[in-house]
């Protein structure tokens, strides 16, 4: 008969509950910073001067209004 008895089964459960538990903590903090980050813009984070060029090159805006656009955003 082994001197420890069933001490190696317990060591097994043991760590197996560590790991269930820092698993659980880790999805506990990504969905805490996950929720903790705003969402992204409409636009897909581009800078605003980069949909003013967007908008310019499929022709929804004309060039004096660009410019005029891009003027204010450079202030």
């Amino acid at each position: 008969m082994n001197m420890w008895g069933d001490f190696g089964a317990h060591m097994g459960w043991m760590w197996t509950w560590w790991i269930v538990g820092l698993g659980v903590l880790v999805l506990f903090v990504w969905a805490i910073s996950r929720a903790a980050t705003p969402s992204t813009p409409a636009g897909g984070g581009e800078s605003p001067e980069t949909v003013l060029k967007r908008r310019y090159a499929s022709g929804e805006i004309d060039q004096p209004e660009y410019e005029r656009r891009l003027t204010d955003l450079r202030k």
